[in-house]
């Protein structure tokens, strides 16, 4: 079974394997080292018991089984035994194409157990050291460079030449391919057969009867110097499509190994190929086997490979075979742990833990360029390490695809970052790390060879940028690295001639070194403890760019888009009728005047086109004009591409909005919804999602729409936003032209210059979203989205409604002549009224009373307009309150309450309510006014209609709320005030012009009475009233005067009259009032030295009305000085008949002293406005404590 490793790797698809062996840890001779070993994958079969041969056996003779497969050895065959062919040159890649998930990540380097033991042996052994070595992510990837094997490539291909050229250069003039021994072949011929026996068991270890042993013996040695020119794969070619089994798409590059192994050694992570053949038996559950010629004693070198290879498999025994010219001599067992410590080869292991993590650091500080192939290399014999960037190397010489490893690699920075895309619950911080992945495999391909997958890397790098929440603008989570090269070492200033980072100093290198990027002088400082110091840690995040705002974004994603796009176009045919697009050419944005767009009703016709091609959806067509064939890889990114395009299109759109720059929204909203229509033109089936997404795209047309419609003084600077598009935009749409016309949506996006036609738009977005969710069966699964759109469904209607009203009221406000009216209003009113009526039921289907009642509201103030339009009928001459009016003001009173039991109650929505019941107190108000000042006498008697304006009046006044504190306050006070003026006027009125009945002429007089002094009342409240207080109180006089002539005791007519001049007295608060106002006016007409000014009687704070103040003040003389005459007159005729009262005789001197003031004051023309109010007041003063006085007098 496989070990698990991350989420889900690639294991499982190579056969059976076997359990994994416990990581343990190992102390060796007083050195400590911590090693486990976790195998993640095996096709070897259950350990086998080794046999033990019999001293003697000569192991030139074959066994019978050699050669042949078995069951005890399972599929891994001859691999397992030794005879494998060499490591191939992409070893490491088939494995990190296994375990995509250990790359990049947690493991440190991914290589054959072969090289990381030679990598180990460097300072013991004068062999050459040829290594390819690349970075993925965190990792790096071991493989051999065999330059022999690869020059004869090259003399054949004629690749490589530079390198060979410079290898000559560097290494060694006269290069020769050295032939291996013919020792070599014996020693594993030998070996090859001795495991066969081993494994041959009861007695078979019988050699085969022997014809020709020479016969027997070619063969191998044939195979394997076939295996010595080792296997370059072909020119990697892309295969047609990038299978999800990892092995489909490797060509080659397959996972040979018979065990891959985790290793853990000291804190170093290592993914390691091993194919040492490993036996049960002995005391411990598994031992390896080896042969020894026992003339020759075991050296270092052989020690440390013997010691690495138990480590790495885990292997606690080593059982060693002893032989003489190949003939069997004696078995020796020895522990693992002892192994350093045997005779001839002693070592440290603390030594090889140093050299292990001296060369990883070395490596880590150097390879830091992602893509890159390094060469690390050391000549035969040499003390010097070098590494070379021979991608650097090539791009000086020869095309980038001359180096075979550039697709491997493109191909595996590909995978992992896949790999990361694919586990849903990586932080965003990884995103950094997948961005620079994917750049890195970008730089690596050619568009012509591989545009699936820089298309796929493209679209990835688009999926990074979240779309649908803002990110967060946070320098510390993603720094800006713009060099996404170098992403991954942290310090990049290292000192060159530090000796505590390594000697990098090329000072006294041959002049060819400085190709070099890095140079260990001698391998000797391998040993020495931390000599080469890792700078290798990896930055919390990759250079992923901080995107200040929503727009920097959706362009990045819109950048990768087009590659995408242009990636897939360039791999699909042109069709030969196919328009040729040019890129550099703006497509023009279709700009529709009013005057071309057939208004309404056309938008009507293409509204229902749309519906029928949304249903058509369902019905399973698709066309692609470029020729793209469904279900190619080419067809199925270009829809995932155009997707996402559409919205970054919306995301643009949207942000646009927020910033109210609305032609620019529409715009990106057109793109949005051209991109959709591509993708519904490809699109077979349309998924839930893609519908939900649509519907969205529409609701936001619908918004942008009413605001250009509502902000239409800005036009000009709407349309020129409209019409500008970037380069990149332009190419996008000439990539979404190869598959349709895009105009699909064109009703929604264009931009007309006419009021009406936007706002039928509008309307017409919102219903064809809300159609889509009707038939896709959206509503119950996105119950939000469905409330959103009858929202602005109610919303739009709402205001298309107050437009036809406002039309109609215009129509209304023009027509003065005429006496009906036309059929253009009625038309209007018709046209509201179905909308408001429409929008009312969107509210009612979504109980969202508070918008319900307001255009209840609005459709009472249509009524209202109505009634207006009826009563302009007649001249004013014999103008009557007619019954249409009444009919009109009834239906807006209908509609007014219904508006309150939508509300249910003040608490739900208090402003509305306070506003609704306004409304319903101005038109009862309205109506009563109307009724009480042209009265329809020829229709109905004068008590019904005083008995009608009562009532209206009160309903008025019940719905006008003078308590509650608000901005509304002062006007209610008013109304109330006035409503109470009218009534005591009406009531007065009646009691003047009645006969007869006493009973009810009392009752009018308690109500005139009444409703005067609750109008006083409200008056005096008011600080910007005197003129009305004024009127009331005038009204109140002449009230008593009316009374007082129907009255016969003097006494009764004193009283009244004293009343009256009490009256008078109270109304010196409106005067100070005015008073307060001429001076302010005055004072502000001397400030300004110009008097012109002054003349307007609307310049004061409280609109003060000069004529009207002129007037009142001209009625208050004369009847101050009728009622200071009635008074000297029947004061002094009751005086003469009772003798003197010493009160009233005071209030006669008064009263003549006042009377003959203000007699003078009149008939003196000169004064001015303000001495005639100082007069006014001075002499309301005199009179004040005397009409107190006389009154309790006469009480």
């Amino acid at each position: 079974m496989e070990e698990p490793c991350g989420a889900g790797a690639a294991a499982p698809l190579r056969g059976d394997a076997e359990e994994p062996k416990q990581g343990s840890v190992l102390f060796l001779g007083g050195n400590e080292v911590k090693s486990s070993a976790v195998v993640k994958y095996s096709s070897a079969p259950p350990q086998a018991a080794f046999a033990r041969l019999q001293e003697k056996t000569d192991l030139k003779l074959p066994p019978a089984n050699w050669l042949r497969e078995s069951a005890k050895l399972g599929p891994a065959g001859t691999t397992i035994l030794g005879n494998s062919k060499k490591s191939k040159p992409f070893s490491s890649f088939g494995m990190a194409y296994d375990f995509i998930d250990s790359v990049g990540n947690d493991v440190d380097v991914v290589s054959d157990s072969e090289n990381i033991k030679k990598l180990l042996k460097i300072p013991y052994s004068k062999s050459h050291v040829s290594m390819a070595v690349h970075r993925i992510g965190r990792t790096l990837l071991l493989d051999e460079l065999d330059i022999q094997e690869l020059f004869m490539r090259s003399s054949q291909t004629g690749d490589w030449t530079w390198l060979k050229e410079f290898y000559q250069r560097l290494i060694d003039q006269k290069w020769q391919r050295k032939k291996k021994s013919k020792e070599h072949w014996y020693q594993k011929a030998i070996l090859s057969k001795f495991l066969y026996y081993s494994i041959n068991g009861d007695g078979a270890a019988q050699p085969v009867p022997s014809t020709s042993k020479q016969h027997q013996e070619g063969p191998v040695a044939g195979e394997s110097d076939e295996a010595g020119r080792a296997s370059w794969p072909a020119p990697f070619e892309m295969p047609s499509s990038l299978s999800e089994d990892p092995g489909a798409s490797n060509q080659g590059l397959k996972n040979d190994f018979v065990r891959n192994i985790l290793w853990t050694f000291e804190d170093i992570h290592m993914l390691v190929g091993s194919n040492m053949p490993i036996f049960g038996g002995g005391r411990y559950p598994a031992v390896s086997l080896r042969l020894r010629d026992n003339n020759k004693p075991i050296n270092v070198l052989t020690g440390i490979d013997y010691w690495l290879d138990n480590l790495i498999c885990n292997v606690p025994e080593l059982v060693m075979c002893f032989h003489v010219n190949g003939i069997v001599q004696k078995y020796e067992m020895i522990k693992t742990e002892d192994i350093p410590n045997l005779e001839n080869s002693n070592f440290s292991t603390k030594v090889i833990k140093d050299i292990a993590q001296n060369i990883l650091s070395f490596l880590k500080s150097n390879c830091t360029k992602e893509g890159h192939t390094y060469w690390l290399f050391k000549a035969s014999g040499s003390d010097i390490v070098k590494l070379y960037d021979l991608t650097t190397l090539c791009e000086e010489t020869e095309d980038k695809y001359q180096n075979p490893f550039t697709m491997p690699v493109a191909i595996l920075l590909y995978k992992v970052a896949c790999n990361m895309m694919l586990k849903k619950n990586q932080n965003k911080k990884h995103y950094g790390t997948i961005r620079t992945l994917l750049l890195n495999c970008l730089k690596l391909l050619d568009n012509g060879r591989h545009p699936q997958i820089i298309a796929s890397a493209n679209y990835m790098l688009s999926e990074l940028f979240q779309l649908d929440e803002p990110k967060k603008e946070d320098s510390t989570d993603f720094p800006i690295n713009g060099n996404s090269d170098e992403s991954y070492s942290e310090e990049e200033e290292e000192m060159p001639d530090s000796d505590e980072n390594g000697s990098y100093s090329n000072s006294s290198d041959p002049p060819d070194d400085n190709k070099a990027v890095a140079i260990i002088k001698s391998v000797g400082e391998l040993s020495v403890p931390e000599k080469y110091k890792s700078v290798h840690r990896i930055r919390p995040s990759c250079a992923f760019p901080v995107c200040h705002g929503t727009e920097e974004r959706c362009r990045l994603v819109l950048n990768h888009v087009l590659e995408g796009l242009k990636s897939v176009d360039s791999s699909v045919k042109k069709e030969g009728d196919l328009p040729a697009a040019d890129p550099s050419t703006p497509i023009p944005l279709k700009y529709e005047d009013e005057s071309t767009s057939g208004g309404p009703e056309c938008l009507e016709k293409q509204m229902a086109l749309f519906l029928d091609k949304m249903g058509s959806f369902q019905k399973g067509k698709h066309s692609s004009q470029s020729g793209m064939i469904p279900g190619s890889w080419q067809y199925k990114m270009k829809l995932q591409l155009i997707l996402k395009s559409s919205k970054a299109y919306y995301v643009l759109s949207d942000a646009a909005m927020i910033l109210q720059k609305y032609g620019r929204a529409l715009r990106y909203i057109k793109l949005a919804l051209q991109c959709h229509d591509t993708y519904c033109c490809l699109c077979g089936s349309m998924l839930p999602e893609v519908l939900m997404f649509l519907c969205q795209c529409l609701t936001l047309c619908g918004d942008i729409q009413l605001m250009l419609a509502q902000n239409a003084n800005n036009r000009a600077a709407y349309l020129e936003e409209y019409n500008y598009q970037t380069k990149e935009d332009q190419e996008i749409l000439h990539s979404l032209h190869r598959e349709s016309r895009c105009q699909v949506f064109a009703w929604a996006t264009d931009l007309s210059t006419d009021l009406e036609y936007q706002l039928s738009v509008s309307c017409k977005c919102y219903e064809a979203a809300y159609e889509i969710l009707l038939f896709s069966n959206l509503k119950k699964e996105n119950p939000e989205q469905h409330i959103q759109v009858l929202k602005r469904m109610g919303n739009i209607r709402n205001e298309i409604g107050v437009f036809y009203m406002n039309q109609a009221a215009a129509v209304q406000t023009e027509r003065v002549v005429s006496k009906n009216v036309s059929t253009t209003e009625q038309q209007l009113w018709k046209k509201s009224f179905s909308c408001f009526e429409e929008g009312i039921q969107n509210f009612e289907s979504i109980d969202d009373a508070t918008n319900a009642a307001l255009l209840l509201c609005n459709t009472g103030r249509l009524m209202r307009i109505c009634a207006q339009a009826h009563c302009a009928a007649e001249g004013d001459f014999k103008r009557e309150f007619s019954p249409e009016e009444a009919l009109y003001y009834n239906k807006a009173i209908d509609y007014y309450l219904k508006a309150l039991r939508s509300l249910g109650k003040r608490d739900v929505h208090p402003a509305v309510w306070d506003s609704v019941n306004w409304e319903l107190s101005t038109t009862y108000f309205t109506m009563a006014t109307l009724q009480q000042d042209y009265a329809p006498l020829s229709r109905k008697a004068q008590e019904q209609i005083e008995k009608e304006v009562s009532e209206a009046m009160m309903k008025s006044l019940k719905y006008c709320d003078v308590d509650t504190v608000s901005e509304r306050q002062p006007l209610c006070q008013y109304r109330a005030a006035t409503i109470h003026h009218r009534l005591a006027s009406m009531y007065h009125s009646c009691l003047r012009n009645q006969v007869g009945d006493e009973h009810l002429r009392k009752q009018h007089r308690v109500l005139a009475d009444l409703h005067y002094s609750k109008a006083v009342r409200l008056f005096q409240l008011l600080k910007d009233a005197p003129c009305e207080f004024l009127r009331v109180q005038l009204e109140r006089v002449a009230f008593a005067e009316f009374q007082m002539a129907s009255q016969n005791s003097s006494a009764g007519k004193l009283k009244t009259l004293f009343g009256a001049l009490d009256i008078m007295t109270k109304t010196k608060g409106a005067f100070q009032l005015i008073r307060k106002e001429l001076v302010a006016e005055s004072e502000q007409i001397s400030k300004d030295k110009s008097p012109a000014e002054g003349l307007s009687p609307s310049d004061s704070s409280v609109g003060l009305n000069k004529e009207e103040v002129l007037k009142l003040l001209s009625i208050f003389e004369s009847r101050m000085s009728f009622l200071l005459l009635q008074s000297i007159k029947l004061l002094t005729s009751t005086k003469k008949k009772i003798g003197g009262i010493n009160e009233e005789e005071v209030v006669l001197k008064t009263n003549k002293q006042v009377y003959s003031l203000l007699l003078r004051a009149t008939a003196n023309k000169g004064l001015t406005l303000l001495e005639r109010t100082d007069l006014i007041l001075n002499l309301l003063e005199q009179l004040a404590p005397n009409s107190e006085g006389s009154n309790g007098g006469i009480q």
